[in-house]
């Protein structure tokens, strides 16, 4: 089965509006001329003060290239959560599909549980819009031998009841903690023999069409220079890149390096 890939870029807590717009612009000149049916799904990730810039700037002959996806959200529809985003406010962007849940530096630095994730990815479905699930393992549950087991719980608990067409729909992402932000990379091989793992997983929870479906992506340290590598893996799907991502030209490496694998 052929699955689109796709290329997210996190910006995580980066650039102000001027910078966002900056940003989109540049990466909207270095994709202006490829024809977007070869391309991958591009996406990025403004912090929640930026949507509204970069939602403008994408409607500017965006030609449907770029979409967006929000860094986080909250799984309750409103009420007295300061400092908390609903989906429905997100899907005031027309050009916002996705919701990047479970990153290790959500877990790690705010204590997001793995019954939240599920929270979540329950809500922004049946809203609409396509989690994008973090996965991964610290080097020291690596170094114990346990990273499948631990992945594997952490997939099964974010997709507790959700169907198999829901399941479908979504997005993985398997960042090994460890390589994030690091300059580390996981061996591509290694990667892909974890994202098969978790396509198994799936398998097992969900059936057949919904684990050939769903598209599952490596993260961690991905450069210009390691995604034709990664994308030439059998179960690789595309990458969340980091740091890459908050400069147009690197990412638009990225995506390019991508492009093999989309117009298969």
């Amino acid at each position: 089965m052929s699955r689109k890939p796709i290329i997210a870029g996190n910006w995580k807590m980066h650039n102000n509006n001027a910078q966002s717009v900056e940003l989109t612009e540049g990466l909207k000149a270095e994709l202006k001329e490829i024809d977007k049916n070869l391309l991958p799904e591009v996406v990025i990730a403004p912090v929640f003060t930026s949507l509204y810039v970069v939602n403008e700037e994408l409607n500017k002959c965006g030609c449907g290239k770029i979409k967006m996806a929000s860094q986080n959200c909250y799984y309750e529809p409103k009420g007295a959560f300061t400092g908390e985003v609903s989906i429905d406010m997100l899907k005031d962007f027309s050009n916002l599909e996705y919701v990047i849940i479970g990153h290790s530096e959500r877990r790690q630095y705010f204590n997001e549980t793995d019954e939240m994730i599920n929270k979540k990815a329950i809500a922004i479905l049946a809203n609409g819009l396509i989690p994008i699930v973090c996965c991964g393992e610290t080097l020291e549950q690596r170094e114990e031998g346990i990273t499948d087991k631990h992945i594997s719980t952490q997939i099964t608990k974010a997709f507790e009841n959700i169907s198999a067409e829901d399941t479908a729909k979504s997005v993985i992402a398997y960042e090994p903690i460890w390589a994030i932000g690091t300059g580390k990379t996981c061996d591509s091989v290694e990667a892909n023999r974890v994202i098969k793992m978790i396509r198994e997983t799936i398998k097992s929870l969900k059936g057949e069409n919904a684990a050939n479906s769903i598209r599952i992506l490596y993260g961690g340290s991905v450069k210009p220079e390691t995604i034709e590598e990664q994308m030439a893996q059998s179960d690789i799907d595309g990458a969340l890149v980091g740091g890459a991502s908050l400069k147009a030209d690197s990412f638009a490496k990225i995506v390019k390096g991508a492009m093999a694998k989309a117009s298969v």
